[in-house]
């Protein structure tokens, strides 16, 4: 797999409400907000949102499949949360190389996250190792 500086990478999943449970069950997240339509409807967001880590789990999907050619491993990731992520959203994953080491298979990726709308909602960076 050749890589250069400027490449992207995306995926797009749709954010229902099975998929925030099912998130919820995996980790162990059970806040209202993200579980509760009474408890949801009177905090500032009006309705509920999506865990935040459902949208870094998007982002580890576009590695994922991206990168199935070759195995990697996700060495680190930062993430940003900007704006809320509502059931019925659909989520586009994007992952941008931005560096790529010379001396070792290390790649550094910005990664964003934005919903149909065009607003993002999580910005970050990622770092894997191509093994």
């Amino acid at each position: 797999m050749e890589l250069s500086v400027g490449d992207k990478f995306s995926t797009s999943m749709e954010v229902t409400d099975e998929l925030v449970r099912q998130f919820a069950e995996v980790s162990g997240d059970y806040n209202p907000l993200h579980l509760d339509d009474e408890y949801a409807a009177q905090t500032r967001f009006g309705q509920r949102i999506a865990h935040g880590a459902l949208s870094a789990a998007f982002i580890s999907a576009v590695l994922g499949f991206e990168f199935k050619e070759r195995s990697i491993v996700y060495l680190s990731q930062t993430l940003r949360f900007v704006a809320p992520v509502y059931i019925g959203d659909t989520v586009t994953a994007t992952a941008t190389v931005t560096k790529i080491r010379g001396d070792k298979p290390i790649i550094t990726l910005e990664t964003v996250c934005t919903k149909q709308t065009g607003d993002t909602v999580t910005t970050g960076e990622a770092v894997i190792m191509l093994l």
